[in-house]
C-alpha cells in the first residue's frame, strides 16, 4: 500500500481528535462503510487518485456517495482535500479502523479462501484463532479464486499461508534451485 506513512499519521490525528471529543465510535462507523465502499468500487480509487481531476471535483464526489458522514468525518475528508491527499481516503480509512480496534483490544482476522466460507467452518477458524490471541476477535473473509485452494490466514501481524499457490510457488522454488545430475 503506497503513501502507508501519511495514511497513518492522518490515521492516527483522527483518532486523537475524536477520542477527545468522544465522537470515536461514530468515525469508525463512518471509515468501515468508506472501506467497504472503496474495496468494492475499484472505480471510485481509480477516480480518487486522477490527477487530473481537481481536488474540489474528488471532494463533491465523495460527499454525494458518502451522505450520511458524521462531523468528524467530513472535516477529515476536507482536511485531506486540503492538503491535495483526498487519494489517500481509503488508506486512511482502513488505519483509522485498525488502530482503533487495537486501542479497543479488538483484532479482525482475515481469512482468504478460493470459495466462500461455510458458517460452520467460519465458526471453527475463528475459535482456533481465539487459541492464537487474547483480543476479542472477528471475522472477515475474503474469496480470491487466484489462490487456487487452501487459505490463507492473517491475524495482525501474524499470516499463515496454506493456500495451494503457495505450495506450487515453494515446489517451483525448490525444484529450480536443485541440481539434478545424471
Amino acid at each position: 500500500m503506497k503513501n502507508n506513512r501519511a495514511a497513518l499519521r492522518y490515521a492516527k490525528a483522527a483518532l486523537s481528535i475524536a477520542l477527545d471529543q468522544g465522537t470515536a465510535d461514530a468515525l469508525e462507523q463512518d471509515m468501515i462503510g468508506i472501506v467497504d465502499v472503496c474495496s468494492s468500487n475499484k472505480d471510485l480509487i481509480a477516480f480518487l487518485e486522477n490527477p487530473i481531476l481537481s481536488t474540489q471535483t474528488k471532494k463533491e464526489t465523495i460527499a454525494m456517495v458518502f451522505t450520511s458522514l458524521s462531523e468528524g468525518s467530513k472535516r477529515l475528508v476536507a482536511l485531506l482535500a486540503t492538503n491535495n491527499r483526498i487519494n489517500l481516503l481509503d488508506q486512511v480509512a482502513e488505519q483509522f479502523i485498525a488502530i482503533y480496534q487495537v486501542q479497543q483490544g479488538k483484532q479482525t482476522v482475515l481469512v482468504t479462501t478460493a470459495i466462500p466460507l461455510t458458517a460452520a467452518l467460519e465458526e471453527t477458524i475463528l475459535s482456533k484463532a481465539k487459541e492464537l490471541s487474547s483480543a476479542k476477535l472477528t471475522l472477515s473473509s475474503v474469496v480470491d479464486p487466484s489462490i487456487i485452494g487452501g487459505f490463507i490466514l492473517r491475524i495482525g501481524d501474524l499470516q499463515y499461508n496454506a493456500s495451494v499457490v503457495q505450495k506450487l510457488d515453494t515446489l517451483k522454488r525448490e525444484l529450480t534451485q536443485t541440481n539434478y545430475s545424471a
